[in-house]
């Protein structure tokens, strides 16, 4: 019988440390899993780095995973024995304003299970049968753990009501950039542009078909898009970096009526905007706040073969491997875009 289990922790900035801990009581409705893929999430470095302003250090890490169910509640019914899920790892109370209309996003007392002291990078992990979604069998646990931030990128499209033929910029060329580049494409979108800093992920932008990817350290983002769009701008804009000068440039991309959507998680909790622009070429800013029934669609989407997800995964690493997962993550020079933990 399994008695401990090993979870990965960030006790301070930059040390990552493992600790065992008595394997957590199975409930009614409730799944254990057994961790065979967990990938680390922009979120996961803010909080490595101490920055997070919603993770107070000591924390539990990983919320991106995938595995097999190995033991179910007597009260679960959607799942059984043997098949393979991901995990959406929220917490909310279902019984507050927002969860009773369905926006269980919004939750009043939201929460995510790392937060709680339950973090992915572990060998079980426990979750209610209600947040845990079924693979298909065509997905290996690395793509799956990739469905979590994915859903965040379908929320986000599904914010801005993304048109057929609209223009869009995306600023961020991370993972969650990339996924954005690669649904809004699915999505009947006009010219895609994508912007950032690390040149492998600006050429993975090019291979998977932005119309152009700029890098923001050496160009004027602005004047290329701008030149590009007849002096117009784009419809629709997502900021995934979460810094004061990009949300700045996605405001500054837009075309009059145009909607920016803010998806980066800021590590300083103020910033200073061109609030004149709002009045003068009535733009919208938006927020995207996680996922709320999209991890459905982010499912459906990769088993249809609209979104490839296999290369955005360019480090794979066993969990003793993971403080390096960061490292990897930290120094452009190593050319990561998605670093997934197997967990055998």
């Amino acid at each position: 019988m399994i008695e401990t289990n090993v979870m990965a922790y960030i006790a301070a900035p930059g040390k990552v440390t493992f600790d065992e801990q008595p394997i957590q009581d199975l409930g009614f409705k409730d799944v254990r899993i057994r961790v065979r893929a967990v990938a680390i999430c922009g979120s996961d470095l803010h909080i490595y780095k101490g920055k997070h302003p919603a993770a107070p250090l000591p924390v539990a890490i990983g919320h991106e995973i995938a595995g097999e169910v190995v033991e179910i509640g007597v009260e679960v019914k959607r799942v059984q024995v043997g098949d393979r899920v991901a995990v959406e790892p929220v917490i909310i109370c279902g019984h507050c304003h927002f969860c009773r209309r369905g926006v269980y996003h919004l939750c009043s007392n939201i929460s995510f299970q790392y937060r709680q002291g339950q973090g992915g990078f572990t060998r079980f992990f426990c979750a209610p049968e209600d947040w845990v979604h079924k693979l298909p069998e065509t997905l290996s646990y690395e793509e799956g753990a990739l469905i979590e931030p994915l859903a965040v990128a379908v929320h986000a499209i599904k914010t801005a009501k993304l048109g057929l033929g609209e223009d869009c910029a995306i600023f961020g060329d991370g993972a969650i950039g990339l996924m954005l580049l690669m649904l809004a494409q699915s999505y009947g979108a006009g010219d895609v542009f994508i912007v950032g800093i690390q040149e492998h992920r600006l050429q993975m932008a090019r291979h998977l078909g932005a119309c152009m990817a700029v890098n923001n350290a050496v160009q004027d983002a602005l004047d290329q898009i701008h030149a590009h769009t007849g002096g117009l701008g784009v419809d629709k804009a997502f900021e995934a970096v979460g810094l004061e000068n990009t949300l700045r440039q996605a405001l500054h991309s837009l075309k009059k009526g145009g909607t920016a959507v803010l998806i980066g998680l800021f590590e300083e909790p103020h910033a200073s905007l061109p609030v004149n622009l709002f009045v003068q070429k009535e733009i919208v800013l938006k927020g995207s706040q996680g996922y709320n029934w999209d991890f459905q669609t982010a499912i459906k989407l990769v088993e249809r073969g609209n979104i490839q997800l296999p290369p955005l995964i360019t480090h794979v690493l066993s969990l003793e491997e993971l403080p390096r997962g960061f490292e990897l993550l930290l120094d452009p020079t190593n050319k990561a875009i998605k670093v997934v933990v197997r967990i055998d």
